[in-house]
């Protein structure tokens, strides 16, 4: 059985990760991300390119995490930054996989929380302002390719579904605030939620829009 629920944090220590390469497991074509094992298709929101993956056994969990990282750069610097994570249970007589909600870092600087019903699952999803941090050991494998990406803040959007209990898709997006080509503040407390106005409301709702359209078409394929 599967005693409690995987997490699908990406600060878990990528160096104990055996890195494997996981190009098979899906297709780019026409700006659409397709994976096969759930499968569910996104519509990428820019030209992002595969540039990271690796997977990690839970034996105790009977679960298998896979991990992709995708990037947008310019300049060798990351502008878009997608992260996602598939938990598949390998134990067909384990129980089904279980997650907690959502979290945000802090209520502050979350604007919406929600869950919506696509193709008869459930989904999960949230919108935050948070921080990138070059520290996190899972950013090595974009510093090894020679590509930096700063201490900045990024709005990101995310969501989570259970596929049949079998799997646990969690994607996350964020986008470095710079990279919209407007003056902006940098400090926290102007982004909070009940503050934000001029170029940084504008922002907020230009990267709104964005992220509602990846979910208005997000199609997962329920038998």
């Amino acid at each position: 059985m599967i005693k409690k629920p995987i997490l699908l944090i990406i600060l878990i220590l990528v160096i104990s990760f055996s890195i494997q390469g996981f190009t098979k497991d899906f297709e780019i074509k026409k700006g659409e991300l397709t994976f096969n094992n759930p499968p569910f298709t996104v519509k990428l929101p820019s030209q992002l390119y595969l540039i990271h993956s690796f997977s990690q056994d839970f034996p105790s969990e009977n679960s298998r995490t896979r991990a992709y990282i995708f990037v947008k750069e310019k300049n060798r610097e990351v502008e878009e930054l997608l992260i996602i994570q598939i938990a598949d249970r390998t134990n067909p007589q384990a129980g089904p996989i279980t997650v907690p909600p959502l979290k945000p870092y802090t209520d502050k600087r979350m604007y919406i929380r929600g869950k919506k019903i696509k193709d008869g699952i459930e989904v999960s999803y949230m919108i935050q302002l948070m921080a990138w941090n070059p520290d996190t050991p899972a950013f090595k494998p974009i510093f090894k390719k020679g590509i930096n990406i700063g201490h900045k803040w990024a709005l990101q959007g995310q969501f989570l579904f259970i596929y049949q209990g079998d799997h646990v898709v969690s994607f996350r997006y964020s986008k470095s605030i710079d990279s919209f080509g407007v003056k902006v503040s940098d400090d926290g407390k102007d982004w909070e939620k009940d503050k934000l106005k001029g170029n940084e409301k504008e922002i907020y709702e230009n990267f709104k829009k964005i992220f509602n359209e990846i979910i208005r078409v997000l199609i997962i394929k329920n038998p």
